[in-house]
């Protein structure tokens, strides 16, 4: 037998049955200097996994594991000449047993954090967790009385493509009407969505969507344009929901607890392959996700295309792929781009791409991004940042600086740690 270390994460058991199967990225670095470092590593991580078998030679070894949340975890390793010596990771401490996957993309605190006794300072910025906000509490204690949990979660299965526009989402906020935010939006009728039936767990709800909608409803085939509107007290967040993504679930976390970091709302899609390549995006750790992100053209290309998840991995190419000429994968923004309208984050890469060219097209890039703007809001987060930057490149054209300025208005009410587009539609009227 050769010498290795057998590499793995583990999680806790989900008591609805998900395996809860996802890839992070790591590094296996020498301790002592006279063995062999390995870097981008992939490690599997769920329930009794199969580790991740990286051959090096004997010696001592630090070998980490990059959570998509940005925290590092650390494990000391002593390779032994023949043998295959484990390294094994562990996050089984989430707060509920449900919640593992959003434990593990940094969306809840551990188990003994959440579980607190002891209040936490709640910052005064509205970057601040702050939906509802009441006090930590220990698991079996009594909520306060006067701490109104209440929320509600309204599906919009079929968005009209007018309410989808730059203008119209800023209406929302900055003109706030009595009628409901989902039946301005909705082209048929909004669904409001039962609170899951878990038992202890009224301050986090977990919302599940499939291909169809809310999984476990029963409906109108939804419509190219899917959100969630999340309203708690007078807090009011628009959740872009990324659906079709293939068979796999998204998953919507509302979270309502005191908190001076992390969002009221998180969004994440549980693809076994690149789930954490996309909360690596929201990190702007683009290197890290292109780890994930092998093989954007089989997304786009394949029969059972994908095209939300070849737009990620096209950020990605784009964002870590420097080459200024021609390339293999160029022919791929133009698919994107010209056969789905509905996602304007087609409209956005290409144009971006055709400014970052040695040769830039500047007329093309520039009717781009006008068409980008046209089609609605992006899905992803990253395409607001993109919209910024590109038109920006236009000071003198009274188009791009009447869209400019929507985009921008738009993007602060965002949520910018998120990788799909969260709107703070109360934060536009304060």
């Amino acid at each position: 037998m050769s010498t290795a270390l057998a590499v793995r994460l583990h999680l806790a058991r989900s008591p609805t049955g998900e395996s809860n199967e996802a890839v992070i990225v790591g590094d296996i670095l020498s301790a002592d200097l006279k063995g062999q470092s390995r870097r981008n590593i992939l490690i599997p991580c769920g329930i009794d996994r199969r580790p991740a078998v990286y051959p090096v030679t004997p010696g001592r070894y630090l070998v980490s594991a990059t959570l998509p949340s940005g925290l590092v975890l650390t494990e000391d390793a002593v390779a032994v000449e023949g043998e295959e010596t484990p390294v094994e990771f562990d996050m089984t401490n989430s707060p509920y047993e449900t919640h593992s996957w959003q434990y593990l993309m940094g969306n809840i605190e551990s188990d003994r954090v959440y579980h607190s006794p002891a209040e936490v300072p709640l910052a005064t910025s509205v970057a601040s967790r702050s939906m509802v906000a009441p006090a930590s509490a220990p698991r079996d204690a009594a909520v306060h009385a006067d701490a109104d949990l209440t929320g509600l979660a309204t599906w919009i299965g079929d968005a009209s493509p007018a309410s989808c526009t730059f203008a119209s989402m800023l209406a929302l906020g900055d003109n706030p009407r009595d009628e409901p935010v989902a039946r301005q939006i909705a082209r048929g009728e909004p669904l409001v969505l039962p609170e899951p039936d878990v038992r202890g767990e009224a301050v986090s709800p977990l919302y599940r969507f499939g291909p169809t909608g809310p999984v476990g409803a029963v409906g109108d085939p939804p419509g190219e344009r899917q959100f969630l509107v999340v309203e708690a007290e007078e807090s009011v967040r628009l959740v872009t929901l990324p659906l079709p993504w293939g068979g796999s679930e998204v998953e919507v976390l509302v979270n309502l607890r005191q908190s001076p970091t992390g969002s009221a709302v998180a969004i994440t899609v549980r693809d076994p392959a690149i789930g954490a390549g996309l909360a690596y995006m929201s990190l702007g750790a683009l290197d890290m996700a292109a780890q994930l992100f092998t093989d954007v053209e089989a997304m786009l290309y394949s029969k059972h295309q994908n095209p939300l998840a070849a737009a990620a991995g096209a950020y990605v190419l784009i964002g870590t792929d420097h080459t200024r000429g021609e390339t293999y994968w160029d022919p791929w923004l133009e698919r994107l781009a010209d056969s789905f309208p509905w996602i304007s984050d087609g409209a956005i890469l290409r144009a971006i791409r055709m400014l970052r060219r040695a040769s830039p097209d500047l007329r093309r890039a520039r009717d781009g991004l006008i068409e980008a703007c046209d089609r609605g809001i992006p899905f992803y987060t990253l395409g607001l940042v993109w919209l910024v930057d590109g038109l920006s490149a236009f000071p003198d054209d009274p188009a791009c600086v009447r869209r400019l300025d929507e985009v921008r208005r738009l993007s602060w009410q965002a949520d910018m740690r998120q990788p799909f587009v969260i709107l703070d539609l109360r934060q536009g009227s304060a």
